[in-house]
This record gives structure tokens, C-alpha cells and sequence, in this order.
């Protein structure tokens, strides 16, 4: 195990963070950023709750041309952002549906506003998490200043890590790492994928996860037909290969990343499936180096599946970045050319359809560096592991 980095960040960390979006701010003639989903707000603030899962209050901060973020949010929160670096923090009694924080927020953001544009996030892989109706009225009431996507803006800023964000990462990979090798003593036949889903649950836990908000599982006699709908109650059996793919997470943070198990006994064309996969894991790692593209670590593995026998994918991409999202941009495609830099976080992620209505999937977790990549998973076996029957 490595050693459990500290929970919370520096802050320098925040310091650095928000002068690099206010940099990339005035290359594109904006005078504030609005932030309006969880992931944003905790990068700029650290505000980490998990209030966040109820939808009844929106929660705003805004990033001005200088200085520190504003935070704009129901009362509620209010002491527990005053722990974090923000001073300027301005609320509302929330709920509030007539005008949930809505004539605040633009209040705040025309106090910014000495002639550019309102950046937000308005492409692929955003959301608002906010009402429609609210973010009509929003834009009625800071006419007629200019709003611009900073979906690209935010992606860049957030793609590459510090070495705090990566350590955190890296513990978690670690942790589940660990789980995944002593799975095989926890996994029985004759049970559910939903019971032995439990005990790895259980024991990320104890080793101390914070939590698995993504635990996934699917099976069948010599492959499985999906990776996302699981655990089921289907009972497993002599035969059967079981995946489980989780997104682990601590202080904030997630690995993302599965591991495959056989049933007392694993078919030879599952054996084939199971080793192209891992063979094609190694040669997307053997490319991940700075100047190279998303798209040039998704032909390496796809020229290893395709030779090994792969009728297909149906996933649709085979990889992505990872960080305070489990699933972050950009995805490993053939047609996204986004260039490596050191201090990405990618999944590499082949995986093919090699017999009708079975797949073979793997997953690992790396970092890109000024020279090779780094393993931050433990690299699962070469061959799949057994699960003894008795």
C-alpha cells in the first residue's frame, strides 16, 4: 500500500487553479466563469459535500477577472463554504422557487462584468443543474452581456492534474487494487453477483475507501453480454466469467477500472479473449507518451483486439480521462485527436465482442509524464484468475 496523502488541498493549490482559468479567461475576453455543477465548484473552492444529491437548491460560484471566486448559495451551506478559502460568500434562503438565488447570481455576475463575455460550460459532457426556466431568466436579467461556451476552457484546466489531485487518484487505485487481488478469496459460487458484490464493497471500505458510487458487475457461462447493468441476482456458477468494474473514491477523487474472474473453469476461446485484451492494455500504455493523440492510443489497441479475433465494440470508446469525475473528457476514440501532456489521468479500456453476445473487457489507470507512462492500478494478471469450486 502507499502512504495516505492528506485529505483537503493547499492553497496554493486554489491560488493556481483559478489564476490559470483567469489567464485562459482574458484570452478569450471573458470577465467571469459561472460554475453550476458539483465537480466545478469543489475544484475552484474545495467545497465538498454531499448535499449535492439532493436537487431541491442550486449552488453557483462564479469566477471573476481577478481575484477570489464568489460563491452564491443557499443559506444552508453557508458555514460549511466559510471553511474553505472563499470569503465573498452571498445567499439566499433557498428553497426558494419564485427566485432561487437567481436575481443574486445576476447581480453578482453584472458586478463582474466590464464589457467581455459570461463563460459557461454549454458542450459535450456539461450540464446547467439548474432549472431551464431559472437559467432563462438568468440570461433575461444579465442582458445584454454576451454569454460564451467554456466548455474547452474547463476541459483544458482540468485534464491535467497537480501532483496533490494525482496522489489522491493513486491512493485510490491503490485501494481497490488491493481489494481486487484478495477478491478471488471472497468471491463464491452458488450466490449472487449482488452478495459477492457486497463483500468487495464491504472491504474497499474497510480499506479505506470513502466511498463506491460506481460497483458494476455482469457474467454468463464464458463471457458477458454488458458492462453496465449489474450486480444482478444471477447465481454463479462452474464456467462463468464474472467482471466488475468500480469507481472508487477517495477525498474526492476516483479510480476507474475492472478486473475479470472464471468459475473453477474458463473456456479457451475466453482464455484467447482475456489475453488479447490485456496484450492490448500494454500496447495502448506503449504509445501514451506527450505529443501523442487520444486517437493514437485507441488505433494501437484496436489494431491488438482486431488481430486477435474482435467482431467488434459496441462501448464506443475505449477509454477517457479520469479525476474528480468518473468519466472525464476526452474519450480514447479514433476521432478525437486531443494531445497527451504530463499530468493526464486516462483509462485505457479495450474491449470486444469475440463470440455473439459475449464480451471480454479490461481496464486500467495511468498517468502520463515527460517520458513513459505510470501504472497507478496494479496491473491485473496476465492470465484471468480462477475462482476455486469445491
Amino acid at each position: 500500500m502507499i502512504a495516505r496523502p492528506d485529505r483537503g488541498f493547499t492553497l496554493d493549490e486554489f491560488e493556481n487553479r483559478t489564476t490559470r482559468a483567469q489567464a485562459e479567461m482574458k484570452a478569450l475576453g471573458m470577465d467571469a466563469l459561472l460554475l453550476t455543477t458539483e465537480p466545478n465548484v469543489r475544484y475552484f473552492t474545495g467545497f465538498l459535500t454531499q448535499f449535492w444529491e439532493s436537487p431541491t437548491r442550486p449552488w453557483f460560484c462564479v469566477i471573476p477577472a481577478d481575484g477570489k471566486p464568489i460563491a452564491v448559495i443557499p443559506e444552508i451551506g453557508a458555514a460549511g463554504m466559510r471553511t474553505t478559502w472563499v470569503e465573498d460568500i452571498r445567499t439566499w434562503p433557498a428553497p426558494r422557487p419564485e427566485d432561487d438565488g437567481i436575481s443574486l447570481l445576476a447581480q453578482t455576475i453584472k458586478e463582474c462584468m466590464k464589457g467581455g463575455k459570461i463563460g459557461i460550460q454549454m458542450g459535450h459532457e456539461s450540464h446547467l443543474r439548474m432549472p431551464a426556466g431559472n437559467f432563462q431568466s438568468l440570461c433575461d436579467q444579465i442582458r445584454p452581456h454576451e454569454i460564451a461556451d467554456a466548455t474547452m476552457m474547463m476541459r483544458a484546466l482540468r485534464n491535467v492534474k497537480s501532483e496533490q489531485e494525482v496522489a489522491k487518484i493513486h491512493y485510490a487505485c491503490d485501494i481497490t487494487s488491493t481489494c481486487f487481488e484478495n477478491l478471488p478469496n471472497l468471491l463464491k459460487a452458488g450466490e449472487s453477483e449482488r452478495d459477492n458484490c457486497k463483500r468487495m464493497r464491504i472491504d474497499l471500505l474497510e480499506r479505506g475507501a470513502d466511498h463506491s458510487p460506481y460497483l458494476i458487475s455482469a457474467s454468463g457461462q464464458g463471457g458477458y453480454d454488458n458492462i453496465i447493468m449489474g450486480p444482478t441476482d444471477r447465481i454463479l456458477e462452474r464456467g462463468d466469467i464474472l467482471i466488475i468494474d468500480t469507481g472508487t473514491v477517495y477525498d474526492g477523487y476516483f479510480c476507474d477500472f475492472d478486473r475479470n474472474y472464471g468459475f473453477g473453469e474458463v473456456a479457451d476461446e475466453s482464455k484467447r479473449a482475456y489475453e488479447t485484451v490485456f496484450k492490448s492494455t500494454d500496447a495502448g500504455f506503449a504509445v501514451a507518451r506527450p505529443g501523442a493523440t487520444y486517437s493514437d492510443i485507441w488505433k494501437a489497441m484496436w489494431d491488438v483486439l482486431e488481430a486477435g479475433g474482435a467482431l467488434g465494440n459496441d462501448v464506443g470508446r475505449m477509454g477517457h480521462g479520469l479525476g474528480i469525475q468518473l468519466t472525464e473528457g476526452p474519450s480514447v476514440t479514433p476521432d478525437d485527436h486531443t494531445v497527451l501532456k504530463p499530468g493526464m489521468v486516462v483509462t485505457l479500456e479495450p474491449g470486444m465482442e469475440f463470440s455473439p453476445g459475449k464480451q471480454m473487457v479490461h481496464e486500467e489507470n495511468i498517468l502520463i509524464t515527460e517520458d513513459a507512462p505510470i501504472w497507478l492500478t496494479r496491473r491485473a494478471p496476465a492470465e484471468i484468475p480462477i475462482v476455486e469450486i469445491d
